[in-house]
């Protein structure tokens, strides 16, 4: 179940003071100020241990008393504790944002961090244009890129069961190096997909991609839907997705579904995870959070798991980008400590020891950091990571792109687009119908 922002308004009171808080660091009576921040609760062991570290070590050299609550994303418990902080004009000094939308929610209460944001572009060089999209309000930065819990969703797929019933080697077609064949590589697209996925569905062995109202699905729908050429609400508020670009999407996703296991369409955020583990899976769409889950828990899966571009529609390659971000509120008591901390997460120095931290599933916001070496390292198998960040031709997508954000969220929240497949694949509905349907949805969000 989503959470609207009406309803986390409505139980934002009595869950503010949910937050599991760490011991903060203490340096003193003589303090230079008082900081606290809320963090999101890193999932990977080990992780906020070292963003603990960094954080204390700069409170202690710039004599500030810091104090750091992580805290989890489960039962929505970060999404709360914004809302009431929001609502109530009070909390900690800056958070951790969680989910794409969440600078626009909250961008009337947020600090502007342009000198932040401008200084590190200067630095490290352009954004990724997705960033800017969810951070850029009303001409002003109005939050800074976390690398903490930042992922994308590229395709995860099982080298042998690859080559043994289809003949092809991901590995050689994506190696781990900073060179590719671009013809072999361009002969990844959605076309080879379905004919590769045909044949480990009659291997036994088929893909594995959800088509529940769920975050799994709406990503990868909406890489389909853009490397199509679809676009469901433009930047001038114009509804485009009555298109024959719309109606190939379709019927090209109708037939991959067809060799996905049935069950799909009941699965939550972990079944397509399971799916892989298990050893039935041949191929999905997820972060190395399940590959990372295989080394525990079944290494010989996991050492045939290897991390790679999405296929390539009509109109490009995409792959599923989720942005955390540090949001600084207006009615911080330090703002100056707190941009200051910002920035010094930010530097390439403490980017690198996060990711490291993470063993490579956190993101940086810039592609210049692309070259840390722990994408090439990690494994088993060796490199199965490297081509996790953005390589080649591979851009972003954030669903609902290009509309403004406040209708894109809507689209999000509401599983526009999955439904919409659902209506076609599962309820037999033509797509001129499911087309309709999602286009009075789409007039409904802009009119709210």
């Amino acid at each position: 179940m989503r959470l609207s922002r009406r309803r986390i308004l409505t139980s934002a009171a009595a869950i503010a003071a949910t937050a599991t808080i760490s011991a903060p660091y203490v340096r003193g009576a003589h303090a230079a100020g008082k900081l606290t921040m809320g963090l999101w609760d890193h999932w990977v062991p080990g992780a906020n241990i070292t963003m603990d570290r960094i954080i204390n070590d700069w409170g202690a050299k710039n004599n500030v008393e810091v104090t750091i609550d992580h805290i989890a994303s489960i039962g929505g418990k970060l999404l709360l504790t914004a809302a009431a902080e929001e609502a109530g004009g009070a909390g900690h000094d800056f958070l951790s944002y969680y989910g794409n939308w969440q600078t626009a929610v909250h961008r009337k209460r947020l600090e502007p961090v342009d000198d932040i944001v401008t200084g590190l572009i200067k630095q490290y060089g352009p954004l990724n244009p997705m960033i800017e999209y969810l951070t850029k309000h009303d001409g002003h930065f109005m939050s800074v890129p976390a690398t903490a819990m930042s992922n994308l969703f590229p395709a995860v797929s099982r080298l042998d069961l690859y080559q043994q019933h289809t003949g092809l080697d991901l590995k050689k077609m994506f190696p781990a190096a900073p060179w590719r064949d671009q013809a072999l590589v361009d002969t990844w697209d959605w076309n080879l997909y379905l004919s590769s996925a045909e044949k480990l569905f009659k291997a036994g062995y088929p893909v594995g991609l959800p088509m529940g109202q769920t975050a799994d699905t709406y990503d990868w729908i909406s890489v389909l839907f853009r490397s199509f050429g679809s676009v469901f609400v433009d930047e001038k508020d114009n509804i485009r997705v009555d298109s024959d670009e719309t109606r190939a999407a379709l019927e090209y996703v109708k037939k991959l579904l067809a060799v996905n296991p049935p069950e799909v369409y009941a699965w939550d955020d972990a079944g397509n995870n399971k799916w892989l583990i298990s050893g039935k899976g041949s191929s999905i769409f997820n972060p190395p959070s399940a590959w990372a889950v295989a080394v525990r828990d079944n290494p010989k899966v996991a050492e045939q798991c290897w991390h790679h571009d999405i296929p390539r529609g009509p109109k490009g390659r995409f792959a599923p980008y989720n942005v955390q971000v540090y949001g600084i509120w207006e009615f911080s008591k330090n703002k100056g400590a707190a941009k200051a901390l910002v920035t010094h997460l930010s530097q390439g120095e403490q980017v690198q020891q996060l990711v490291s931290a993470s063993h490579g599933y956190d993101i940086p916001a810039f592609q210049s950091f692309a070259n840390f070496d722990t994408w090439a390292k990690e494994g088993p198998p060796p490199g199965t990571l490297y081509n996790y960040p953005l390589r080649g031709d591979n851009a972003s997508d954030v669903v609902g792109y290009p509309a403004r954000p406040d209708v894109a969220s809507q689209i999000t929240e509401q599983v526009v687009q999955p439904l919409m497949v659902a209506k076609v694949t599962a309820g037999g509905e033509s797509f001129d119908s499911a087309i309709k349907w999602a286009a009075s949805e789409l007039e409904s969000y802009l009119r709210a």
